[in-house]
C-alpha cells in the first residue's frame, strides 16, 4: 500500500536542487504548496502503462525500474531511476498515457508534482522550461545509443555493458568493488535484453574468467578494465 508522508519532514530545497534553484520564492511555495510524498515498498507498482499522467515524479530515495511488457511477458527494463531523478512527465508533455511501468526495487519514496503545476511553472519560467528541454534530450540519446547496444552487441558485450551501467548508475558498496544494488537474475536479464537462463550463463563465464564474482545477489567487479574491454567490442 501506497503511503503518504507528511511534506513538514520534507526539505525542497535540498532533495529538488536543480528544479529549485532556478525558481522564484513564489513558484517555490507554489510547488511545495502542492506537491505530495509517497512511499512504496519493493516491487510496488508506481504506475501502470495505459494510466493517465497526471504527475511528475522526483525519486527521493530508493531505486526505481522503467519496464515495459513485450511479447511471451518478458518484460524489458527501459530506465533505472536513482536518486534525484526526475521521472513519469514525459507521457504528459506528449499527451499521451503512459508507455512504460514503474515499480520500486526496493522501498522508495517518491515526490509528486501535479503536471498542471509543473506546466504553469514551465509557462512562466524559462530556466525550468530549458531544465526539462535538457532532461528530455539526455534521456533521448540514452535511449538511442541503448537501442543500438541492444540490438547490436552479443550477449557478453550487453551483459557487460548492463553491469557497468549498474555501477555508474548507482556506485559501489565501501569495498570499492560490489554493486550498491543486488538484482534478481530476471531482472538483470531484462536490462540487457536477454532470457534469464542466458543471464545466468554468462555471469557463470564472467566468474571463470575472473572478471566479477557472485554471493548471492551481489556482484563484485574484479576486473573491470576486461568489463569495459568487452562491453567495447560488444
Amino acid at each position: 500500500m501506497v503511503k503518504q508522508q507528511h511534506k513538514e519532514d520534507f526539505d525542497f530545497s535540498s532533495s529538488l536542487t536543480e528544479v529549485w534553484r532556478v525558481l522564484t520564492d513564489k513558484e517555490r511555495e507554489m510547488l511545495r504548496n502542492n506537491s505530495s510524498i509517497q512511499t512504496f515498498k519493493r516491487n510496488e507498482l508506481i504506475y501502470c502503462e495505459g494510466d493517465e499522467p497526471k504527475d511528475m515524479m522526483c525519486l527521493l530515495k530508493g531505486k526505481v525500474k522503467i519496464f515495459k511488457d513485450g511479447v511471451g511477458g518478458r518484460s524489458q527494463i527501459i530506465r533505472m531511476i536513482k536518486p534525484v531523478q526526475y521521472f513519469g512527465y514525459r507521457a504528459n508533455f506528449a499527451q499521451e498515457d503512459y508507455l512504460t511501468n514503474a515499480s520500486a526495487f526496493e522501498p522508495s519514496t517518491v515526490c509528486l508534482i501535479p503536471m498542471t503545476v509543473v506546466k504553469e511553472l514551465i509557462y512562466a519560467n524559462p530556466d525550468l522550461a530549458m531544465f526539462f528541454i535538457r532532461q528530455l534530450s539526455v534521456d533521448l540519446g540514452i535511449a538511442d545509443e541503448r537501442t543500438v547496444n541492444l540490438t547490436q552487441k552479443h550477449i557478453r558485450g550487453r551483459l557487460a555493458e548492463s553491469l557497468l551501467f549498474l555501477k555508474d548508475s548507482y556506485g559501489l558498496e565501501e569495498d570499492g568493488a560490489t554493486l550498491s544494488i543486488y538484482l534478481a537474475r530476471e531482472d538483470l536479464a531484462n536490462l540487457s535484453n536477454m532470457t534469464t537462463s542466458n543471464a545466468i550463463r554468462t555471469l557463470s563465464t564472467f566468474v571463470s574468467e575472473h572478471i566479477i564474482a557472485i554471493d548471492g545477489r551481489k556482484i563484485k567487479l574484479i576486473d573491470e578494465e576486461k568489463l569495459k574491454k568487452i562491453s567495447r567490442m560488444g
